[in-house]
């Protein structure tokens, strides 16, 4: 972002009530520090004042949430709006004297930032309805894939310790609909047991084709390998029923969000040349537009690479040289989304004969993927910038 296309910097140390707002002009002196409630006509004041001293440039580190009020009515100003991250913010705080943590002073430091070094803002877009409602379901999503995670996990740590091998048997496949429908309907070993392999077939059938059969017969011999009743049983067996019907709520969620996220990409331009890449789905297409959006935010796909904590930080001070190391910094939302992206590429030939160089090269298998997922990166940004679909180049096999 051009610095000098503006002669005013207001930095806001967004609140839930109130802001603090610092505005500099492009010496560094100051033309306003105070409070400013969390209103349009308080918010619109204070900007309408500014603008006598020039080109005024807003900026916020928290551009949603609570901070979503002062960038639209900055923006519905006119008045452009920019984002500090918060470790690019916490980073630069360490470059001022003093060890206090104000309101004040943070208003300060983000007013500073955009002043000194805009190579650490971000643009706030302009399609932000869109952006704004796909962030908001994808919250959402990613809420409830964490306590789907959350009852599997606690379901699967019941059986184990209730009947170890009953939970081998299905707790790969503790998410299936054919699965929870029998956890529901007839709780723990217990019942499991006493339904015998007719009713069992009859209920895993209709939800599991292809399956039901192996999934019955390795319930029933994991059933015939414990002959104790541990202490807890039956408690456990008045709770399996109510977790596997949250579960299967909480997939119902799901399934109805990422349907939600569908129908908002859709009204994106970018969305089909994000999913015209191998292994980007729905969700990854999603993130991709609200971490990355068109790119311009990032001048390299190196930029990108390290906003996304998948470029290699080097380790060396004087001739102690410990080599590169994967980061442990970057948008980890962003990093997670990418690998997975990447890890579900494999199936594309391309994407599998540059993971199997990598694993010959003798890079383990979580290593070869964030190298997959690194040269990803140069391609997405690559489509971003260009405006242009996903096109195959071949690759060298191992």
């Amino acid at each position: 972002m051009d610095q000098d296309r503006f002669d005013v910097f207001v930095g806001l140390d967004v609140g839930k009530e109130h802001h603090h707002a610092t505005a500099l002009n492009s010496a560094g002196r100051r033309l306003h520090d105070k409070a400013l409630p969390q209103d349009e006509a308080a918010l619109r004041e204070v900007f309408d004042k500014l603008t006598v001293h020039g080109s005024v440039l807003v900026i916020v580190d928290q551009p949603a949430t609570i901070g979503a009020l002062p960038v639209t009515v900055a923006r519905a100003m006119g008045i452009e709006v920019a984002y500090l991250p918060g470790l690019a913010m916490r980073r630069i705080a360490d470059l001022h004297p003093g060890n206090a943590k104000t309101d004040a002073r943070d208003a300060f430091i983000i007013a500073e930032a955009g002043r000194t070094m805009p190579h650490a803002l971000r643009r706030v877009g302009g399609d932000d309805d869109l952006i704004a409602d796909l962030a908001v379901i994808v919250g959402f999503d990613d809420d409830l894939a964490s306590e789907v995670n959350r009852v599997s996990n606690r379901i699967r740590g019941m059986l184990t310790q209730i009947h170890p091998a009953l939970e081998r048997a299905i707790g790969a496949n503790i998410g299936h609909p054919a699965v929870l429908a029998l956890l529901a309907k007839f709780a723990g070993p217990t019942g499991l047991a006493a339904a015998g392999r007719r009713r069992l077939t009859t209920t895993t059938k209709p939800l599991a084709p292809r399956m039901h059969t192996r999934l019955v017969d390795a319930i029933i011999k994991a059933l015939t390998e414990q002959t104790v009743v541990v202490p807890g049983t039956r408690a456990a067996e008045l709770v399996l029923p109510q977790l596997a019907a949250q579960l299967q709520g909480l997939l119902a969620q799901r399934a109805a969000a990422a349907k939600q996220v569908e129908e908002a990409l859709d009204a994106h331009p970018l969305s089909q040349l994000l999913m015209s890449m191998p292994g980007v789905g729905i969700r990854t297409a999603a993130r991709l537009l609200l971490d990355v959006g068109d790119a311009t935010a990032f001048p390299t796909a190196g930029h990108l690479a390290a906003y996304a904590g998948l470029a290699p930080v080097t380790r060396r001070s004087g001739s102690s040289i410990r080599g590169e190391h994967p980061s442990r910094a970057g948008n980890k939302h962003l990093k997670r989304a990418l690998f997975l992206s990447a890890f579900a590429a494999l199936h594309d030939p391309d994407s599998r004969a540059y993971y199997d160089r990598k694993r010959a090269a003798g890079k383990k298998h979580n290593a070869a993927i964030i190298c997959l997922a690194r040269r990803r990166v140069d391609v997405l940004h690559a489509m971003l910038r260009n405006g242009t679909y996903y096109q195959p180049r071949p690759a060298v096999a191992a």
